[in-house]
């Protein structure tokens, strides 16, 4: 048999030759949605009754007729009921009553009557989404789930947060836990995910040439395992740029505003002090797989390589590809969030015109100067100040992502009179937008395109002793048939997901959703 190398990658003979190097592996069991252990309760079910034919229905509706004439003639020849037969009637009728009187109860009324402890119970099995929305039901509603943040979110870091995920993200320390910090991780999950499914469909169809629905039907198994090996390290992408940003505003108020462009170094000091944060494993898998991730972008903002001059102006590809520090800015500064929304945007030339609209507009609040004061005149000083306390959607909540700001902010000027909304999620979202003066400050010092995340990463490889030379490092081609290999996904679920994690944790295998093509 030839290697995999010496033939086209994504042909039908690659494709096959992968199948018949794995043909030694004992291929994985294969879920069935059939066996599925969840019974809904139906009530009168027996789980060995088998539905009946309509004409047996029919029959047996009518025979019930007959015995049911029938009774009702020996009912008038049958003998006076004995008193225990009589009180046993008595009580059937008084406990049919009283199922009859309970059923009519709404449930918000048997809702309400449980103690506060059973209620709580009941709120944080709900997802996460619905338990957010029962705080605008009501003003008791809200209180019920604002006072009891804690608990709800303990229950669901125990029962459907990803280990890989709370490694990253631990519990901070001198804090309770509250909502923020839980749809933090379920957005940055949420990002994830989408992502790499949208990568795996640019993925199948570009590089795999799996073009038509049939070999797109063949292929699915390979592409739910490749979304499923993405979605870990798409996440931990996320951390790095989140963290990269954090901690390069940090490096520059502690330096005086000399960023690392004008300092020589072998090794970034920012993304060390990250890269120290992940195990050896995580490390070296987001190393292999951090090309595909960053190319896969570049890919998406510019025209196919296979067009010609005049296919592209039959086409309307008149947009060249943007230059480096426009790519640098979207991961810097927008992140992944902003990746994603980007890559979802339909068409080449709209795709363009978003990415040209977005940095556009980082550039003019970076080169907008600053408003001077107006001196005032001797009828300027008769007008009225504006208040320093401004209300704003937030209610007087000031968010993480302003500058300079603090709690004692909030307690300047008068408060609102409404404190229904004053909660942990008034601090934004993960990797939200910046205030201009960091904007400013971060922009002038980004890093290049080529050194991000890969000098730093493969000397700390190295040092580490992970791997013993740099040839050992698995890329390009050995990646994709990493990504899309049926054995392994046992000790990588233990893993990512921990030996405890319940099966909604875990992406299903089955759960292929397919999207229309462009």
């Amino acid at each position: 048999m030839d290697h995999l190398h010496q033939t086209e990658f994504g042909s039908d003979t690659f494709i096959d030759k992968i199948h018949q190097s794995q043909s030694n592996v004992p291929p994985a069991p294969a879920s069935d949605v059939s066996k599925s252990p969840f019974i809904l309760p139906l009530r009168g079910s027996v789980g060995g009754e088998v539905a009946k034919p309509v004409e047996q229905k029919r029959s047996e509706k009518k025979s019930f007729g007959f015995f049911k004439s029938k009774s009702k003639s020996q009912a008038k020849t049958a003998l006076p009921p004995t008193s225990h037969s009589t009180d046993q009637l008595e009580r059937r009728t008084s406990l049919a009553e009283s199922t009859a009187k309970q059923s009519s109860v709404p449930f918000d009324q048997l809702f309400a009557a449980l103690p506060n402890e059973l209620q709580v119970e009941i709120i944080a099995s709900l997802p996460l989404s619905d338990v957010l929305n029962l705080r605008l039901a009501s003003r008791s509603m809200h209180a019920l789930v604002s006072l009891n943040e804690v608990p709800i979110t303990r229950y669901h870091l125990d029962h459907h947060i990803p280990a890989y995920a709370k490694r990253l993200y631990p519990v901070p320390r001198g804090m309770a836990l509250n909502f923020h910090y839980l749809c933090g991780i379920w957005h940055r999950l949420h990002v994830a995910a989408k992502l790499s499914h949208l990568m795996c469909e640019w993925i199948s169809k570009e590089l795999f040439l799996r073009n038509t629905e049939e070999k797109r039907r063949e292929f699915a198994p390979q592409r739910e395992r490749m979304r499923r090996r993405l979605i870990p390290v798409l996440f931990t992408v996320f951390h790095f740029f989140e963290t990269y940003r954090k901690l390069h505003l940090k490096y520059l108020a502690e330096h005086d505003g000399v960023g690392l462009s004008r300092t020589p170094y072998t090794v970034n000091p920012i993304e060390k002090e990250i890269m120290n944060m992940y195990d050896d494993r995580t490390l070296l898998r987001v190393h292999e797989t951090f090309p595909l991730v960053i190319s896969s972008f570049l890919r998406r903002l510019r025209p196919p390589s296979y067009v010609g001059r005049v296919e592209r102006s039959l086409r309307g590809y008149l947009r060249e590809k943007p230059p480096d520090e426009v790519h640098v800015a979207v991961l810097c500064i927008g992140g992944l969030r902003e990746v994603e929304r980007i890559w979802e945007v339909k068409g080449y030339n709209t795709r363009r015109l978003a990415v040209d609209t977005w940095y556009n507009s980082i550039v003019r609040e970076v080169a907008e100067p600053e408003p001077s004061k107006k001196r005032r005149g001797i009828m300027g000083g008769l007008k009225r100040k504006k208040s320093s306390f401004a209300v704003g959607k937030t209610n007087g909540i000031v968010s993480d992502n302003s500058c300079g700001s603090n709690d004692s902010n909030v307690t300047k000027g008068k408060q609102p009179e409404s404190l229904v909304f004053h909660t942990s999620l008034a601090a934004g979202m993960p990797m939200g937008s910046m205030c201009k003066e960091e904007l400013k400050t971060i922009f002038a010092d980004l890093p290049v395109l080529q050194r991000i995340w890969s000098d730093t990463a493969e000397a700390m490889i190295l040092d580490r002793k992970i791997v013993e030379r740099p040839s050992d490092i698995r890329r390009n081609g050995q990646i994709f048939t990493d990504l899309i290999r049926d054995d392994g996904v046992d000790d990588e679920d233990q893993w990512l997901y921990g030996t405890v994690a319940p099966e909604s944790v875990r992406p299903n295998l089955d759960a292929i959703v397919e999207d229309p093509d462009e």
